[in-house]
């Protein structure tokens, strides 16, 4: 496939003035002025192909939003190179409007005082949407979304679930090829999470849009993504799939089991495997996946006990990320895409 997003070396540097205190500073910083330098976005290149959900993903000050803003044409690079959909976006800021949506988990594009269905027919009449289209997509947004009850409440009668659910159908109207989601779930409950989640994989699955979302809720990015972008300091860190990432840096596993009947001793002997904790009848054994595989593990505490019930549990996408941040970048760094 094609790539939709293309960045080159992409950089942002904001310059700001250097203040010095007392009344002569003042008047130092008007006629001599100082600067300094904060480099918010370091050399990012990647590639996004059409179709794909990637979870972009950095602690606070890491240059996510820096970097969506640039892609959405607010803000002018200071140098490198971008593309999305074929356009530059903060040379045809317009032509790019047209071509992405966006979602600001803490800021709405509905009309505050207006019912829901007369913001979207605002947001239909600037876009220029066919009547025709325009019906159907917002027939089938009210179902995915589950808005039919809500849909001429106005909008600051609605809950918070209510809201983003809006704001998204409101991003999507116009069928545009690229979705930017900015912390879509923030401050919602596990209903609304869920509903939301579903609607962002039932869009990319039938339309195929190609989303970008940017959340510290890493349950989205496990939930909805396979490749991720991890940023810090406005450097890239790593890109690649997410199950490669568990596979070099989740290096341990757990076997949960289930024993038929109470054992007499305290403590399970399995080699290869560490009791981590046990609930009942039902034993959480931590192994590495690189020293014993799990087929020879579960034949192992088979050969000596009577399971009722076994699984895995993968290592948390949370415990690898906060892993890579707190023991360094230089081994995490994927080869280029």
């Amino acid at each position: 496939m094609a790539a939709i997003i293309e960045t080159h070396d992409l950089r942002k540097v904001f310059r700001t003035v250097k203040r010095q205190t007392g009344a002569l500073g003042a008047l130092r910083s008007v006629f001599a002025a100082t600067y300094e330098d904060r480099v918010a976005v370091a050399g990012v290149s990647m590639s996004v192909e059409a179709g794909e959900l990637i979870g972009y993903i950095g602690p606070n000050g890491a240059g996510k939003s820096t970097t969506i803003k640039m892609l959405t044409g607010i803000l002018v690079p200071t140098s490198g190179e971008i593309s999305v959909a074929g356009l530059v976006p903060w040379q045809k800021r317009k032509e790019n409007a047209r071509n992405i949506g966006v979602v600001f988990g803490q800021r709405s594009q509905l009309y505050w005082d207006l019912p829901l269905i007369e913001s979207f027919e605002l947001l239909r009449a600037i876009y220029g949407v066919p009547a025709v289209r325009y019906k159907a997509n917002l027939d089938r947004f009210t179902e995915m979304l589950e808005m039919g009850p809500f849909l001429r409440t106005p909008v600051r009668q609605l809950s918070l679930g209510q809201r983003m659910r809006g704001d998204f159908a409101a991003a999507m109207l116009h069928d545009p090829p690229v979705v930017f989601l900015d912390e879509p779930t923030i401050g919602l409950d596990v209903v609304a999470k869920e509903a939301i989640r579903e609607f962002i994989a039932g869009v990319n699955r039938e339309r195929g849009t190609t989303f970008i979302l940017t959340t510290h809720d890493l349950a989205d990015v496990e939930r909805l993504c396979r490749r991720i972008v991890l940023i810090d300091h406005g450097t890239l860190v790593y890109d690649g799939e997410i199950d490669a990432l568990r596979d070099r840096y989740g290096t341990h596993r757990t076997l949960v089991v289930t024993l038929c009947e109470p054992t007499p001793v305290d403590h399970l002997e399995v080699d290869g495997a560490e009791v981590v904790s046990r609930e009942g009848e039902t034993w959480r054994l931590r192994f590495d996946r690189h020293a014993v595989s799990a087929e020879a593990l579960i034949r192992r505490v088979a050969d000596r006990y009577c399971l009722s019930d076994l699984s895995i549990e993968e290592p948390e996408l949370e415990s690898i990320i906060r892993r890579i941040y707190l023991d360094g970048y230089v081994e995490a760094t994927a080869p280029a895409r």
